[in-house]
């Protein structure tokens, strides 16, 4: 069962769940989603608002939910998940049934999905998003993770729920 709660009285840094942790971006509907593991992102205020800032690359199937919705989740679990987490960043929903692999329950979180197991989920709208491009990037280093040519595109998606498990 979870409860809503403000995203100010998060007890883990949001830098620390995405980047150590890890999450889950998940998109689309109870009927049909997709989900895969992020490791980047950001949590912050623009433009007056709450938001989390993800990235998906063009290939990713998850990026096809992420383009006919306007609600996605973050989900957030414990250290036991992160092979289960490997599995749905390495993956394609295309391909396998992540669900039946991993063992996750998928749950209904505001207007997205999210899992039984989470035990944060971050519920957003979807307000904004811009393709990277490599014109973009000062550093080599930065460049590097693009030697495919295969740029994210970054959303921007307004907080409407912060879930936690009670």
């Amino acid at each position: 069962m979870f409860k809503e709660i403000n995203i100010r009285d998060l007890k883990k840094s949001p830098v620390q769940m995405i980047s150590d942790e890890w999450a889950l971006l998940t998109a689309g509907s109870e009927q049909s989603f997709n989900t895969m593991t992020v490791s980047w992102g950001a949590l912050g205020e623009l433009w007056g608002k709450d938001v989390v800032i993800c990235f998906v690359r063009p290939q990713r199937y998850t990026y096809e939910f992420m383009e006919k919705g306007d609600t996605f989740t973050l989900s957030f679990f414990d250290g036991e998940y992160k092979k289960e987490l490997g599995i749905c960043g390495s993956k394609s929903g295309r391909d396998c049934d992540k669900m039946k692999e991993t063992g996750f329950v998928p749950v209904k979180a505001g207007n997205g999905v999210s899992f039984e197991q989470a035990h944060t989920v971050i519920v957003c709208k979807k307000i904004a998003y811009q393709d990277m491009s490599e014109d973009g990037f000062l550093s080599q280093d930065i460049k590097n993770n693009y030697s495919n040519g295969d740029y994210h595109r970054t959303y921007v998606g307004e907080i409407q729920k912060v879930l936690v498990k009670e």
